[in-house]
């Protein structure tokens, strides 16, 4: 599976926080219904394995189920036994070294062009480059001029609003976290996730499933 060609494809990751396995796996089926299909389960959610393994046994490979925060090298080796298609660091961790070692697709936490250009000399799929917010889509930018093929993801204070920004920028795609997920992961609405999530596809120019330009999965 080429993660890079996929994320820039359908432009928009979910980052599920969540309180527990049951929550975790209601944000995915809202999420998947909604439309979007490329989804990280954070290691900070209790059971997040539990959620990917259950989520894998229903949804075919066309719905990209990722674990993030992928620190240790354990963590990898556990990510992938759940059956994840990628993995997800916020830095150059022992993790993202595991994952590229077993083939695994990483996308890898960077943010200063040392970091990106050692993300990218590992093997990254792709580089998230986080907290993207910070600095905003005139970072993408300044950093693509000197760095033209670097493969960025956007990720970190980044919602519908701005997201059309970043990939203006040149990111592949954008991580979208809290912003989308709202108070979904721990028992809130999950209609309003529904909402949210619409609202962020139209954003970025993804069309909404069932319509006449939707993609095919």
């Amino acid at each position: 599976m080429d993660l890079l060609a996929e994320l820039t494809r359908r432009r928009v990751l979910a980052i599920i926080r969540a309180g527990g396995p049951d929550h975790a796996l209601e944000c995915i089926r809202t999420l998947v219904g909604a439309g979007v299909t490329a989804l990280e389960v954070s290691l900070t959610t209790p059971g997040a394995l539990e959620a990917v393994t259950k989520a894998r046994a229903v949804y075919g490979p066309s719905v990209l189920l990722g674990v993030g925060t992928v620190l240790k090298a354990a963590d990898a080796d556990a990510s992938a036994a759940a059956g994840a298609s990628f993995l997800v660091t916020p830095a150059l961790t022992a993790g993202a070294r595991r994952g590229v070692e077993t083939g695994l697709p990483v996308l890898c936490g960077a943010l200063t062009p040392t970091e990106v250009i050692a993300a990218m000399d590992l093997g990254a799929a792709g580089v998230k480059i986080f907290p993207a917010g910070v600095h905003g889509p005139r970072y993408i930018r300044e950093l693509l001029a000197p760095l033209p093929d670097a493969p960025l993801v956007a990720v970190g204070g980044v919602d519908a609003e701005s997201a059309p920004a970043y990939l203006a920028a040149g990111a592949r795609a954008v991580g979208v976290g809290s912003p989308l997920v709202g108070d979904a992961g721990r028992g809130g609405d999950q209609d309003a996730l529904a909402a949210r999530a619409s609202a962020l596809l139209a954003a970025v120019g993804v069309p909404a499933p069932g319509s006449d330009g939707h993609r095919s999965q």
